[in-house]
């Protein structure tokens, strides 16, 4: 999809952050580059946008939003240095495709990310308190979540034994999570069987190697997400109850997430994105990590799958969709 397309849809360099704010003395609307594997979901849209308002930045009048979407590795690059070319002021990484590349190929221009993947473990930045660069943002990874996610799985399904984990094949961030998802696994005496796929086209694959596995639990990756429709689809086609990390992949019909409210972390990402627009260097502006988790449960997936979602996580579902 063409970046002018989706701005209709939805409505609504080499320049170095200094130069951002001599951008508005001088009435040109800053330019901020939001940079994507895929169409972003609604939420995170709209929680950006929120954001951006919320910081007096309105699209049209002093901020203008360049999107830069597609749909694999190689169109992902050339929007990049198309974003680049236009000059962007700042340039928004959404998911661990866009921030990566970003890393490598932005040059000056300053980067905030959101994606689930450790900014450490992957040379992003050397701390989180000090990025010290050009890139900061928000980072979803935590080992404890893992954890969580195998937890209520083990609750919602009886004398479970193995849980698939599907995994992008080709990212650079899948060896973090799987060890993190192992580490949890092994805590709580659970076999993990991990599947990586590569795109859309794999994803069938995929859920025949599953077989066998009691449940699944999916990787945070905007690849999935932007392919949530068709893996809640093969989720219920083959009976597997399956744990996301986002709640628009439970709105696709997936049966649980447990996770981050995405769309309140793009608001936030939106406050660093004003701040440097003002002046702030990003290694003056820490690794954000999430503090608030929602549980939210499909309850028409549970009762297509067979379910019955037991009291103990009823009590503590943040929402469910009927």
């Amino acid at each position: 999809m063409r970046r002018r397309d989706f701005l209709g849809v939805l409505g609504g360099a080499t320049a170095a952050w200094p130069l951002a704010a001599l951008a508005q003395q001088s009435g040109k609307p800053h330019r901020v580059g939001f940079l994507r594997a895929g169409e972003p979901p609604r939420s995170f849209v709209e929680g950006f946008r929120r954001g951006l308002r919320e910081q007096g930045l309105i699209e049209g009048r002093n901020i203008t939003i360049e999107w830069g979407l597609a749909p694999n590795g190689v169109k992902l690059t050339n929007a990049l240095a198309e974003l680049i070319r236009l000059k962007v002021d700042v340039l928004l990484a959404s998911g661990t495709s866009s921030v990566l590349l970003t890393r490598d190929s932005a040059g000056k221009i300053p980067v905030v990310f959101v994606a689930a993947v450790d900014p450490v473990a992957m040379g992003l930045v050397p701390g989180l308190a000090r990025p010290t660069g050009t890139i900061t943002g928000i980072t979803t990874v935590a080992e404890e979540l893992n954890g969580k996610r195998l937890q209520l799985l083990q609750e919602l399904v009886p004398n479970l034994s193995t849980v698939a984990f599907l995994v992008r094949a080709d990212s650079p961030a899948t060896a973090e999570h799987t060890k993190l998802a192992e580490h949890a696994a092994k805590a709580l005496g659970v076999r993990l069987l991990v599947i990586g796929a590569r795109d859309e086209s794999d994803l069938d694959r995929a859920f025949r190697a599953a077989q066998g596995a009691g449940a699944l639990l999916v990787a945070d990756d905007s690849v999935f997400t932007t392919q949530r429709v068709k893996i809640a689809e093969l989720a219920l086609k083959n009976r597997l109850p399956t744990m996301y990390g986002h709640r628009d992949m439970v709105q696709a019909g997936g049966l649980m997430t447990y996770g981050p409210d995405y769309g309140d972390l793009y608001r936030h990402a939106a406050e660093q994105v004003h701040k440097i627009l003002n002046g702030t260097k990003p290694s003056d502006l820490p690794v954000e990590r999430p503090t608030k988790f929602e549980l939210i449960l499909n309850m028409k997936t549970a009762r297509a799958l067979g379910l019955e979602v037991p009291p103990t996580v009823l009590v503590r579902a943040d929402e469910m969709i009927e």
